[in-house]
């Protein structure tokens, strides 16, 4: 509970920020409103208001030196890489994710960081998204208390961070311009669910607007995202701030509650919010507010400056916590005759480059240089495994003839294999999406080999989304060890050698092909617009309901021991809104090992529903560690939130009356306890009635597969679709894109420009890596006009003028 004492302090506080405020200028309230540079805010000397810094995480801190850049392309500072979300999601472990935060903290007090940018919970829609191993999961739920806590342990240290893109950014391609279209009712329960239960559980300093328009709105100077429903409906107290040229208007944003632009534009923005106000059109109290909200954040971390000087994190110490993070969030996805973990004495051909060389974190603004790097082979032989190494290929995953008949021939003549394959970077990166679920054919075709020349052959996958696994049914183990960061290495030792018991489970379902995705059709969209036409069938929602078949779903994980779930009771036989629901049941380790379980609780709604529903959604959920023979009691507490449903004609959170299953196991699909509770709904469903006619391709997906036609989609966005692609002869604006005016004259040499003044940021126009060249090409066809001052601090707005009247003088 909050004293007195603070209490009083932070009204003392609050009246001297008031004070700050009421001495600045109009024109000193505005340039606050907008970075100094790259990472650094604005001072204002004469009233006490230095700069602070903010910069890159979301897994660690990318603090850079010189050569600011967003992308990740030029060097920073040595910083612990913890595993990134795609891994740390799997160990449904939110303590865990509270002790990485706070060791991310104490990294940047020693870098005199005010802010890290992160966490990111952005729900994976799709596979392809190149950036989802920054991202948590297809759930809401878990993606929400996992960010929840990381922020937690970054905050507690006293640094801020920023939760991120803010809203509906789930894809790379046309992310600055993209309309993303989705109907009120997912927008809800999916997409915004985890930024509620983030904020509310971690609070964080900071909320990072997204790029992308959200149903007509650039997220930027979209009222209704950022002030009506996280101000005003979500209590969000704190700074909101853009994505690096997210700006569209800046005197919209502030009107819609858009605190602070970053990078600076160089006194462009400030300057026409000044004329705004002086104008009459901004009202003086919107930048008051914005300008209060900055000062607000500068002086806390100021505040954490001045108690933290001088202090030195333990390098050694966040190493060894990386190897157990990394090691707790791999995913053992299959181990016939407990192949797993290796036997003492056996000679293991260890086969693949990425067991030396790993790969253990994305690409882009995220890239962290870390203070060491383990490799896998080298820590296996650390461990005492007999293990001799082929590389079975090489950069980019491309193989050949001499490198997998070195490779067969070595797993021939060894007792047991372990190939290590995955995604390379240029595979999936901020920047751009992939176009395929498939491995590199390389990777693949090794693996084949070597199972045909020795049946004991298991693969550890490093990779930061699910692929398709064409030879799944010819190893006899497989280890899904995402992204695991810097220690990577000695923590896939310790799974394959039994050092550590694995225990994590999948945050997304590992779907049998991309055909079977449930956006497939729609992803990633057009020029203008992604039409999200799944609506909450997002992930396990859709292939639970529709009966889909999967490689692995989610929720899914092996051990090294067993576990057996009894004796599930419910607190009551019937709720109502308000009301709390305690499901309490028994765990048992029924094997000889120790080992950690994760408990899931699901609600499942009742069949008669009046509505469209997912057949099951996740409610609940705890990890608990077990020694072998051990058993446990669990409970965990559901809300009325956990049966709801968003009902967009009303506007608000609805009951809808019925029996509802709770379930408790341990995957999606694994659900061996349940139990029927009754809920007293409020009756509101009725204002969805005629969708069981306009929208009836929705209720057909619990029939099988997933088939939405635009008169169903119209209906349940409530409104007419919008175009998709640019009309003939449409005229180009500061919105377009370089790659749409790519084709005219003027677009044409822009395009080149641009691209050689990209060359330099790779220092003195050096060959970039793979990942980075392919990164870069792509995020300049998709930039918009308008971002290209941020690049190019030369380019005035009469320059950019002149480039789209020349662009459309050829139309």
């Amino acid at each position: 509970m909050v004293s007195e004492v603070q209490i009083w302090r932070l009204s003392r506080a609050h009246k001297e920020r008031k004070l700050k405020l009421e001495n600045l200028t109009l024109e000193e309230k505005a340039s606050l409103c907008s970075g100094q540079d790259f990472w650094t805010l604005k001072s204002i000397e004469r009233l006490g208001l230095p700069s602070i810094m903010v910069t890159d995480g979301p897994h660690g801190l990318r603090k850079q030196k010189a050569g600011s850049d967003h992308l990740g392309i030029n060097q920073s500072v040595p910083t612990t890489c913890f595993p990134p979300a795609c891994a740390t999601a799997s160990s449904f472990d939110r303590h865990l994710l509270e002790a990485m935060g706070a060791a991310m903290g104490e990294e940047c007090v020693q870098e005199n960081v005010a802010v890290i940018l992160g966490p990111g919970v952005n729900i994976k829609r799709s596979p392809l998204c190149g950036r989802n191993f920054e991202y948590f999961s297809e759930d809401p739920l878990l993606a929400g208390e996992l960010a929840g806590y990381l922020i937690k342990g970054v905050q507690q240290k006293g640094v801020g961070t920023s939760l991120k893109h803010y809203a509906a950014n789930n894809q790379e391609k046309r992310r600055m311009s993209n309309d993303s279209l989705v109907d009120e009712r997912a927008l809800r329960e999916i997409y915004l669910a985890a930024f509620e239960r983030a904020i509310k559980i971690g609070d964080p300093w900071t909320v990072m607007c997204s790029y992308n328009l959200v149903n007509g709105t650039y997220a930027s100077m979209n009222k209704k995202l950022l002030n009506d429903i996280l101000r005003e409906q979500w209590g969000f107290k704190g700074l909101v701030m853009t994505d690096w040229g997210a700006v569209t208007d800046r005197v919209e944003g502030v009107k819609a509650g858009l605190d602070l632009e970053m990078p600076g534009s160089g006194g462009v923005n400030d300057a026409k919010i000044v004329s705004a106000v002086r104008g009459g059109r901004l009202s003086e109290g919107d930048l008051d507010k914005a300008a209060l909200r900055v000062i607000e954040l500068i002086e806390k971390g100021v505040e954490t400056a001045a108690k933290t000087k001088g202090c030195q994190y333990d390098v050694d110490a966040h190493h060894a916590l990386a190897r157990k993070i990394a090691a707790e969030s791999a995913v053992l996805l299959k181990n016939d005759d407990r192949i797993l973990p290796l036997k003492p004495g056996k000679c293991v051909a260890v086969i693949g480059t990425f067991a030396k060389t790993p790969r253990y974190q994305g690409a882009g603004s995220s890239k962290i240089n870390p203070t060491r790097l383990d490799s896998p082979f080298d820590e296996l032989l650390r461990l005492g495994v007999n293990a001799e190494y082929a590389a079975g290929y090489g950069a980019g995953g491309v193989t050949t003839d001499a490198l997998v008949a070195e490779a067969v021939t070595l797993a021939a003549k060894s007792d047991v294999v372990v190939v290590f394959a995955g995604l390379p970077d240029e595979y999936e990166s901020e920047g751009f999406d992939r176009s395929v679920m498939d491995m590199p054919a390389g990777h693949n075709a090794l693996i084949e080999a070597v199972a045909a020349a020795n049946p004991n052959t298991l693969v550890v996958l490093q990779l930061g989304s699910p692929v398709t696994l064409p030879w799944k049914d010819r190893v006899k183990a497989i280890v899904a060890a995402y992204l695991g960061g810097q220690a990577c290495g000695g923590a896939q030792a310790d799974v394959l050698t039994g050092a550590v018991n694995p225990s994590g489970k999948l945050a997304e379902t590992w779907a049998a092909a991309l055909s079977d995705t449930p956006c497939a059709q729609w992803f990633p969209g057009a020029y203008k617009t992604t039409e999200y036409r799944e609506s909450i069938f997002v992930g396990y929602r859709y292939y639970d309901t529709a009966g889909v078949a999967v490689n692995y779903p989610f929720g899914y994980g092996l051990s090294y021991t067993s576990f057996a779930y009894s004796d599930l009771t419910l607190d009551k036989t019937s709720v109502k809104a308000g009301d709390t629901l305690t499901a309490t049941f028994t765990i048992k380790n029924t094997g000889t090992l120790d080992g950690a379980e994760i408990a899931q609780v699901y609600v499942i709604a009742p069949s008669t529903s009046a509505i469209y529903r997912a057949k099951k959604e996740l409610r609940g959920f705890d990890k608990v560690f077990l020694k072998a023979g051990e058993s446990k009691t669990i409970s965990i507490t559901l809300d009325d939130r956990s049966f709801a449903y968003y009902n967009a004609p009303e506007g608000c959170w609805a009951l809808e009356s019925g029996g509802y299953t709770v379930a408790v196991g341990a995957s999606s699909v694994c659900l061996p306890l349940s139990a029927v509770v009754e809920l007293a709904g409020d009756g509101k469903e009725t204002a969805l009635a005629a969708q069981q006619t306009t929208a009836a391709d929705y209720f057909a997906v619990a029939k099988g597969g997933i088939t939405i036609s635009d008169e169903a989609f119209a209906a349940v966005l409530g409104r007419p679709i919008p175009p998709s692609q640019r009309a003939s002869g449409e005229p180009f604006t500061v919105n377009s894109t370089i790659g749409e005016i790519r084709e005219t004259p003027a677009g044409g040499q822009l395009y080149a420009e641009v691209l050689q003044g990209m060359a330099a940021l790779f220092g003195g126009g050096g060959e970039p890596d793979p990942s980075m060249q392919r990164m870069v090409e792509a995020m300049i066809g998709d930039m918009p006009l308008r971002a290209l001052a941020m690049f190019s601090p030369e380019m005035s707005p009469a320059m950019l003028d002149g480039i789209i009247a020349g662009a459309n003088a050829a139309l």
